[in-house]
């Protein structure tokens, strides 16, 4: 089993325990061994191999013996029991805002509801309005969050598909049949969600390169098989075809396939005006190919400057391109340090001194600690003087470490006033304060807008998290006045993060490009939990390379002397 399909159960667990009124904490162990595991930058079987499954944050012994069953048997005694309790489509039930466990069973046993078809079609019917503990407004706000769920259903998270195709990249590097290996689509543009996965190879004999990708493991279904492409569909539901190219003209299909669709169109009514016709073989001049081989050949004959897979989605690239004026995109070497991340004194799982080991060897040059206030009890929010014990354990690390800094910092939530949930004495003592909202998501916008602003007013706040408080097919995001909070945050000098939590990746895209063009400073943050989480690092670049942004949008491309002058004004 994958990370996908272990990090699946235990959320089916935490579900139906959730169902059940099991303590909190409990549901709570196994919601975040889920969103641990998800995380992850590496294969759990490897880490099971190695002997290493406690050391992945929030794994405790009794999920590692889970996780071990799963690995050796693809089952877990204790969710197999659980689901003889509960309907597995009430747990999609439960997906749907508004849509609690008790809320769930209610519509399941008093409308016999065990599907989200069922619960929409309901909805749609005013029949749940009638039941107790629903009314019309929730009958609304569930239409709503069908809705929503909709529009994503049947997509990957961008890391979960990612690491599918990488593993059925790497068995196909094993056959002699098999050439070039590469991704195009959604994949290869790093849309954070993913539909399918598109992979081009070359190959000298491709019956046997089709026979090896039938057979790899993980596959449930073979869609279609054919000589030059064929379709499959992994246990876990992810689709994946697989292309076989020209080597002579695998440049033009690389082009051509990773799209966009709408990217496509608009090169190829650019090619058209300068007597030019490109598709999936070339570039040609009449009957004459001109370029194939590679993209660069074929952005030349275009009268194109190179355009990066990130930014290909008819967004203005083209007519950048075409004058030379493309962003120069940031890269992950580009930054120097880390603004989000826990240790032990909260919800982390590793020590100060663990998490700088670790960026040390990333090539960074400072972290910052930040770990909860007191607000946010269930993850070790910590008070003031429990903090400032915390600061001088900071500063006796630091005092060991050459040409490196630990920055000392918190994750100060938000309450539903707009104050802070510590008192300005204390924030004056860190050199990084990151504000969120942990609580109240169903604030109206023009309240949640008020709530933002206040806080950004408070002089010592640098960085609002994960701002839009959404999690990927899980929760959509809170409203407010994003245009306004920007104005606000660049007026205040406070960055917004781009979370690179792979769950999250928030800002998307979209709001990074306007945050860019608005001013606004970007802070791009881990919001790790465990020193290897650091990892995820790579999940926020690509965002923020979908979001046009440059070296100079980013904070934590600046040295740590910079930082604290920046974060002391």
């Amino acid at each position: 089993m994958q990370n996908q399909d272990i990090a699946q159960v235990f959320n089916e667990i935490a579900d139906i325990l959730e169902i059940q009124n099991e303590d909190r904490f409990r549901i709570r162990s196994y919601r975040n061994a889920a969103a641990s595991i998800e995380s992850l930058a590496e294969d759990i079987n490897s880490i099971y191999k190695k002997g290493a499954l406690r050391q992945i944050p929030a794994i405790g012994k009794s999920i590692a013996e889970k996780i071990e069953e799963l690995i050796k048997t693809a089952k877990c005694g204790m969710h197999q029991e659980l689901l003889k309790n509960v309907p597995r489509g009430v747990l999609d039930v439960m997906r749907v805002p508004g849509m609690g466990p008790k809320h769930a069973m209610l519509v399941y046993k008093s409308l016999g509801v065990d599907s989200m078809n069922r619960l929409r079609r309901a909805a749609e019917a005013g029949k749940l309005e009638a039941l107790p503990g629903l009314g019309k407004k929730s009958e609304q706000k569930i239409l709503k969050g069908i809705k929503g769920l909709s529009i994503t259903e049947g997509k990957f998270k961008l890391i979960t598909a990612y690491k599918y195709a990488c593993q059925i990249r790497d068995e196909l590097k094993k056959s002699n049949a098999i050439g070039r290996v590469e991704f195009a689509g959604s994949l290869r543009r790093k849309k954070e969600l993913v539909g399918d996965v598109d992979i081009l190879v070359t190959s000298d004999n491709p019956k046997a390169a089709m026979k090896v990708f039938v057979k790899i493991d993980g596959v449930k279904e073979v869609l279609a098989k054919g000589d030059t492409k064929s379709s499959v569909r992994l246990n876990c539901g992810l689709q994946v075809d697989l292309r076989i190219l020209d080597k002579d003209s695998f440049g033009a299909g690389l082009y051509y396939f990773t799209g966009s669709k709408e990217h496509n169109v608009t090169a190829r009514d650019m090619a058209k005006k300068a007597g030019l016709k490109i598709n999936e073989y070339g570039a040609y001049k009449g009957s004459r190919k001109i370029a194939s081989k590679t993209e660069e050949d074929i952005f030349k004959a275009i009268g194109l400057k190179y355009i990066e897979p990130e930014l290909r989605e008819n967004r203005g690239e083209i007519q950048l391109a075409a004058s030379g004026n493309l962003p120069i995109l940031i890269r992950q070497k580009d930054l120097r340090g880390d603004f989000h991340m826990h240790t032990k004194t909260s919800d982390g799982k590793n020590t100060p001194e663990e998490m700088a080991v670790k960026a040390i060897q990333m090539g960074y040059e400072y972290i910052a600690i930040t770990d909860h206030s007191k607000a946010v009890r269930i993850a070790g929010g910590k008070d003031e003087k429990a903090l400032l014990a915390h600061f001088k354990n900071i500063d006796r690390v630091n005092k060991k470490l050459k040409g490196f800094v630990i920055l000392k910092g918190v994750e100060v939530d938000i309450k539903s006033d707009g104050s802070l949930d510590l008192e300005d004495w204390f924030l004056k003592e860190c050199d990084v304060v990151i504000t969120a909202i942990h609580s109240g998501f169903t604030m109206p916008s023009d309240k949640m807008t008020k709530r933002i602003v206040k806080a950004f007013k408070n002089k010592n706040v640098d960085i609002f998290a994960h701002p839009t408080g959404r999690l990927l097919k899980e929760r959509q995001p809170y409203a407010f006045d994003m245009e306004e909070i920007f104005n606000v945050a660049r007026d205040n000098n406070v960055a917004m993060e781009l979370s690179a939590y792979p769950d999250r990746l928030d800002l998307n895209d979209i709001h990074c490009r306007m945050a860019k063009d608005m001013g606004v400073k970007i802070a791009v943050g881990t919001d790790s939990h465990s020193a290897k989480q650091l990892d995820n690092m790579q999940w926020g670049v690509y965002t923020a390379r979908r979001g046009w942004l440059e070296k100079k949008n980013v904070l934590n491309t600046l040295p740590a002397r910079e930082i604290l002058k920046i974060f002391s004004k």
